[in-house]
Parts: structure tokens; sequence; C-alpha cells
């Protein structure tokens, strides 16, 4: 399986590189040799208990495929806004792409030095991918983008370090990587853009996102170091815990947000949310859809017979959720999609705090919470953390917040780029869901050495050209150009990257095709 793994990935940075061909995707190939070998590495040490940090069970290391995100959606956005004329968004995306490959490199020499006997091959290949990768970096970036780069790098190192001592077992070496490599890009971001305000320049829903994911990890490791000293479970902690979240919400957060949109953050989140009619029809329809995933929860619960206190929800109970999402984001979509921006934004942040409280028993509804939730675990929350729910929001919310808006002057790129914003609804929302629906049902022919089935992928490859089909009746903005043979080779081959993947699919499966569809 890790093999196949590989030959995807490396499938879609050929893919990729063949698009561009300009230096960073040569170094993008390089990255994607070295990374294949020394993630046998992680391997090794992970069944070896010879990692330096407790990283999740029962999955690969994944340095592969999580090392090519950030560096293949750098070269593609950098392409797109090249082609779009807009300089300052090309030079982000080349930004974006050596981070990317600075982090990987980071994590594979890592790998290599804790690696006993040292692997003399390795250390070479890894060498010169990252002789190569620092020779095109001097020469295509200027300082402030080294020191920009380099101070990602720093705060990814001192943030990984930290998260993964206080949260053991919660991600594997892939999953950290991507996690915690685009926490560190967003909170540098929010600083150099504190530091350089200037007056009308810059979305107020771009420093929104920035603000509100800084936030959420900040109040998130400040409690964390706090509840070290004290026991979280008791009323007085509870109460201190709420009134510590006001006071750096309202002290803190709401002045940051202040400072970079120039206005009141709560009128102008107000006056945003309640613009249109079109936007309070939506409101009042993910209101309802929001009870109504409440309300699944509560009747699973209720099922749950006390003599069977081990009973977890079935797979086809989990994806019900999937629907539910699907139903939210299409139409926010299609009438709205800045309003969806801001809307995935604030549930993101009422999930992250759900967690706090649930994680920290704080009262009155920690215990509850952990009741409630404890039905849907799977093997991939073998740590203290419930992470998948949050997965499944990122999953369909970062091709929406990663679109290039600045270099789609119509609002939508050309040809099969036009998809983009939907990456997250045809891999997760319903890829993913209808191969796991068919495949657990109807699936007999098992994909050699994986659990998944050929049935339940090809339907998932069949469900997702269906629900392509439905987005060019029902969303105007969206024109292919004729680029169909190169929609159905990305979705199958995510589809087939769904199949053989150990990682959170719901997080890596929609920037791949993301990724595939920009490029």
């Amino acid at each position: 399986p890790v093999l196949v793994e590989s030959l995807l990935v490396f499938a879609v940075v050929l893919w990729v590189h063949a698009a561009a061909w300009d230096r960073f995707s040569w170094c993008a190939v390089a990255l994607a040799l070295q990374a294949f070998y020394v993630q046998f590495k992680w391997d090794r040490l992970l069944q070896q208990g010879g990692a330096v940090f407790q990283f999740r069970g029962a999955a690969t290391s994944g340095l592969l495929p999580a090392s090519m995100v950030m560096p293949l959606l750098g070269v593609v956005m950098k392409e797109r806004c090249r082609a779009a004329g807009i300089v300052y968004f090309e030079r982000f995306g080349v930004v974006v792409a050596s981070t990317g490959m600075l982090l990987a490199l980071f994590l594979s020499v890592l790998a290599v030095g804790i690696t006993k006997p040292v692997p003399t091959n390795t250390c070479i290949l890894t060498g010169v991918a990252g002789s190569v990768i620092i020779y095109t970096m001097k020469h295509s970036l200027a300082v402030s983008e080294v020191i920009e780069v380099l101070e990602v790098l720093l705060i990814f190192v001192y943030l990984s370090m930290i998260l993964l001592y206080l949260l053991p077992r919660c991600f594997t070496p892939g999953e950290a990587l991507l996690v915690l490599g685009g926490v560190s890009f967003v909170l540098n971001q929010l600083i150099k853009r504190s530091l350089n305000v200037i007056e009308g320049r810059g979305d107020p829903i771009d420093f929104f996102l920035l603000v509100a994911v800084v936030g959420v990890i900040l109040l998130g490791l400040f409690f964390t170091v706090l509840f070290t000293f004290m026991d979280s479970g008791t009323w007085i902690s509870s109460m201190f815990f709420h009134m510590m979240t006001a006071v750096l919400g309202l002290g803190v957060i709401m002045p940051w947000l202040y400072r970079l949109i120039q206005r009141n953050p709560l009128l102008w989140l107000l006056q945003f949310l309640f613009q249109t009619q079109t936007r309070l029809y939506l409101l009042v329809y993910w209101t309802f859809l929001a009870a109504s995933a409440c309300g699944v929860v509560f009747y699973q619960n209720a099922k749950r017979s006390s003599e069977s206190k081990k009973h977890q929800a079935s797979t086809i109970t989990r994806k019900y959720f999937h629907f539910i999402v699907v139903a939210t984001y299409v139409p926010g979509l299609i009438y709205d999609r800045q309003l969806l921006y801001v809307a995935a934004v604030l549930c993101l942040a009422v999930f992250i705090f759900l967690e706090y409280v649930r994680y920290f028993r704080i009262k009155p509804f920690g215990q509850t919470l952990r009741h409630l939730l404890s039905l849907f675990l799977d093997e991939r929350d073998s740590g203290p953390l419930i992470l998948t729910h949050i997965y499944l929001l990122l999953g369909m919310s970062l091709p929406v917040w990663l679109f290039p808006r600045s270099c789609a002057p119509k609002g939508t790129l050309p040809g099969a780029g036009a998809l983009v914003p939907y990456s997250g609804v045809l891999a997760v929302g319903v890829g993913d869901t209808i191969a796991s629906v068919f495949g657990s049902t109807l699936g007999e022919i098992k994909w050699p050495g994986t659990k998944k089935t050929f049935e339940g992928t090809m339907t998932a490859i069949f469900a997702q050209i269906i629900a392509v089909a439905l987005i060019l009746i029902f969303d105007s903005s969206v024109n292919l150009n004729s680029s169909y043979a190169w929609i159905l080779a990305s979705v199958s081959l995510v589809s087939l990257l769904e199949a053989y993947t150990t990682q959170i699919d719901n997080l890596l499966l929609p920037l791949y095709l993301q990724i595939m569809l920009m490029a």
C-alpha cells in the first residue's frame, strides 16, 4: 500500500512538473524522491518506538504525501497568478513553495539523524535534494522572502516541540507536518501583516481567518500550560476558563482584528452576515442543518443501550455528517462564497473551542461532550483530542480559503480551475462518502493490502462525475472549456489515493484534488 500511495503522489508531482516546468517544479521532483526514501526510515522508527515523540499508531508516517502538499500548492498558485499578471501573489506562491520544501527537508533530516545505524544512501540523497532546493531558493528569493521562510521554519520547530509533547498519538509525522506547518505559516503571515498595516489594503475576511486561527491556537496553549498546575474539572477552574476566554477574546483578539481591518470587528461581522437577503436565507438554512446534525448525535446516543457501553457508531452513521456538510457547502458555493468563507471560519473557531471544553472537562458541558462524542470515535482518534470532525471541516473549507481570488478576475479560474472551490465537496463530501458507504455494504473485491474495495472506489469516481455534471447545471459561473479528461483523471487519481492512504483522508484528499485542478 505504501508503494502504491507513493506512486500516486509521484504521478501528481510529475503532472504538476509537466504543467509548470520551471526550477521549482524540478525541486519538487527532487523533494519527492528523497521523501520517498526517508518515509521508510520514519516507518521503521515508528515500528521500533524510536521516534522522538509519540505519534498516531496503526498508520504509516505519511511523509511523502504530506511533504508535497505545500510545495505543489505554491507552484500551481505561482503559475496561475503569473498567467493573470498578479506579481504580488506570484511571489506569494514562490514563498509558499519554498516554505513547504524547507519544512519537509527539516523533517527528513530529523528522521535521518535519529536513525541508527546512519542510513548512508538516504543521507546522500537528502543532502543532494537539499542542496538543489537551497541553491534554487538562493537564486530565486529576495532577502525579505528568505527571512520569511526561515521565520516559518523557526515557528514550526518550536510549535512542533510543544504540541507533539502535549498531544501524544494525535498525529502521524506527515499529519504533523501538514497541520503544524500550516499553522506556523498562518501565524507568520499574521505577524507580518500586523507589523505592516496599510489602511485599505487587504480583504477583511482574510484577516478574520488569520486572527481566528491564531487566536484559538494561542487560547489552547495558554490553558494547556495553566491546567498543568491546577485541576481543570472543578467549578472554580471552569469559571476561570470562561472568564479568561472572554478576557483574551475581547482584550487581545478583538483589538488585534481592529488594528488589521480598521473598524469595529463585531459591527463589521454583523453587517457582513446580514448584508443581503440571500445571506439571511443561507444563515437560516445552515442553522437548520446544524440543528439536524445535533439531532443525529443525540439520537444515536439515545440508541446506545446501557448493556453495550463499547458500542461505536457504524461507518454509514458517521457519513451522515458528510451528507449534512455537502448540503451546507454547495448552496454557499453557488450563491455566496464570501459568506461561506466567513461562516466556515466561525464554525472552525467554535469546533476548536468545544474541543477545549471537552478535553479540559470544563463545566457544565465538558463531561456531556465527552459522553456524546465517544460514540463516534474511530481508530484515528487514538490521542487525547478528537480531531476527525475538525479535519472534515478543514477539508471542506481549505479549497474555499486557499482559492486565489486575486488571480481570478471574474471570480473563477478558467477550465478545470473553476472547480477548485468544490474540491472538498467532490473529494470528501461525495467521493469519500460514497466509497465508504458502497464499499462497506456492497464491496467484495479488495484492493491489495488494504481494507478498501474496488467497488467503493469505482462508485466514488462515478458519483464525483455526476456531481461535476450537477455543478455545471446549477452554477453558471463554472465553465470547464472541454477539460473533461483532466477532471476525470484528477478525480480518479484522488479516489485511488483515498483507497491506499492511511493518513487523514478528510484533510489530504481535497488538497490534492485542488492541486490537480489548479494545475
